[in-house]
């Protein structure tokens, strides 16, 4: 008995989903990481050259593993770091269980009922885990990999057992994903794009740290976090987001492991986001109130959701 008691704790701890804390998986002490080599691209001068600067600069002394991605439309800019190194999902999958729903909807040309639209707006804004659970449980894998096979996110890849919280996702896909949120194509309506970006544009107040962190108040921000605990590589911390206005249309993704502390990762984010706001948007300001206004939760623990099902 008291070796089938341990087993539970031990399948519990590697699998519950984002924004939870295991008690009993001890934080691992973050890793110092190899130095950066972010690479950039731009159609505007001395711009991939600045931002490569000014990330790695970023980045500096961080412990842990970061990998980053960026697309600006507008200027025909990207930059990548480790964009196809794999990562537990947390919560950011919730904005892919979504764009699923969405997907699935439209394949068979109807609205999403009310019971769906509740729960979707609980899975994005306040990152409700039941709710996730349930949409993910509804939806099956198989529908979820269907739209990531439509999506191009290839390197994405389901958790198993209803496990949606240890998802393997990328840099490269959640890019992706971003890209098909802020414009027109065959995957998502419209309708169902700007449905998906409301919901991310109404995030609580305790979630939109990030991705945000840096933006100036002329940029319109839709963002969603993910966090979570495991006994090996300690903190996942992860941040996706897009931007638009003052002239630029872009989205960022950042994804972390191995950190001490929920916080550590959060830090090592912002300094990232600010760092490419600043540049593409030199007018934003990092004393701005449009920084100071995305404060991450000082409690990041939530209840432990029920070990979900097998089936």
């Amino acid at each position: 008995m008291t070796h089938r008691i341990s087993r539970r704790a031990r399948v519990l701890a590697a699998s519950l989903g984002a924004g939870v804390i295991v008690p009993f998986a001890a934080a691992a002490a973050p890793a110092a990481a190899a130095a950066p080599q972010v690479s950039c691209t731009s159609s505007k001068a001395g711009l991939a050259t600045k931002l490569q600067k000014d990330i790695t600069t970023a980045l500096r002394g961080r412990a842990g593993t970061v990998a980053v991605g960026l697309y600006d439309r507008t200027a025909k800019t990207t930059c990548s770091l480790r964009s196809s190194s794999a990562y537990d999902s947390a919560s950011v999958v919730k904005a892919t269980v979504l764009a699923t729903l969405l997907w699935d909807a439209k394949k068979h040309n109807r609205y999403l009922t009310t019971r769906e639209q509740s729960l979707a707006t609980a899975m994005i804004t306040k990152s409700d885990n039941n709710a996730t659970s349930t949409l993910w449980k509804q939806l099956g894998v198989t529908k979820v990999k269907g739209f990531l096979a439509a999506a191009g996110m290839t390197q994405t890849k389901p958790g198993a057992n209803n496990y949606w919280g240890l998802t393997q996702i990328t840099v490269r896909d959640e890019q992706k994903l971003l890209a098909l949120l802020t414009a027109k194509n065959s995957v998502l309506s419209d309708n169902s794009r700007a449905y998906e970006l409301k919901l991310m544009g109404k995030v609580i107040s305790s979630q939109r740290w990030g991705t945000p962190a840096g933006a100036p108040s002329s940029v319109a921000v839709h963002v969603k976090n993910g966090w979570l605990s495991r006994a090996t590589h300690g903190w996942r911390v992860h941040s996706i987001g897009t931007f638009n206005g003052a002239g630029h249309d872009y989205m960022i993704t950042v994804l972390t492991q191995d950190n001490s502390t929920m916080q550590y990762g959060v830090n090592t984010i912002q300094a990232v986001a600010k760092a490419i706001h600043k540049d593409l948007v030199p007018t934003a300001s990092t004393t701005s109130a449009s920084v100071l206004r995305y404060v991450p939760t000082a409690n990041p623990q939530e209840a432990i959701p029920a070990v979900p099902s097998a089936g």
